[in-house]
């Protein structure tokens, strides 16, 4: 059962995903890269930030499920997540782009080689129902980037879209039913005489 903890526990999982394959190489401490806006980045020299949920009812049936024989609930709802990933630099000025781009082409190279995030990262309820997250470096244009970016007055950096599919959270509703214990049924006599 995938609580509503799944967002964060996906989240996390992304961001186990690269803490163990990017350090100590180009990032020296797993602990510099984190869930946080690219706006309040601290030390972190990789954000991942969850700017969008959204419903995929593409192909998922609606409606009610037997838990138990008195009991249904709503069917899981299936989100898609999107995280924009940022890569930040502390070096000196004439090196902070390299570092920036030595990161972010390593994260693409990591995202891409992991199309599907291993379950030795996944944690909580996303552990216990065996989620299968997918993950696809999504296609985004600059513009969409810039709205992002803008709600901010810092500059713009280099960042890329990775998109989660497959995060489920649970319903909550529920129905009792019960079981039929009694049926009746009535049957016509044909009228004698044949047709008319």
């Amino acid at each position: 059962m995938a609580d509503y903890t799944a967002l964060v526990e996906a989240g996390s999982a992304l961001a186990e995903l690269l803490r163990e394959t990017l350090t100590p190489e180009p990032i020296g401490n797993r602990e510099l890269i984190a869930l946080c806006s690219p706006h309040e980045c601290g030390n972190n020299q990789l954000t991942l930030y969850l700017y969008q949920a959204e419903e995929d009812t593409q192909g998922q049936p609606g409606g009610y499920y037997q838990v138990s024989q008195e009991l249904q609930r709503i069917r899981p709802a299936r989100y898609n997540l999107r995280f924009l990933v940022t890569a930040h630099s502390k070096a000196p000025d004439q090196m902070k782009e390299a570092d920036r781009y030595r990161i972010t082409g390593a994260a693409l190279q990591v995202l891409r080689d992991h199309p599907v995030l291993d379950a030795k990262y996944l944690s909580g309820s996303l552990a216990e129902q065996n989620a299968e997250i997918h993950v696809v470096l999504e296609k985004t244009n600059l513009d969409q980037l810039l709205r992002i970016w803008n709600n901010n007055s810092s500059a713009f950096k280099l960042s890329f879209v990775v998109l989660l599919t497959g995060v489920e959270i649970d319903s909550r509703r529920e129905r009792r039913v019960s079981r039929v214990a009694d049926v009746e049924i009535h049957t016509r006599e044909k009228p004698q005489g044949g047709m008319r």
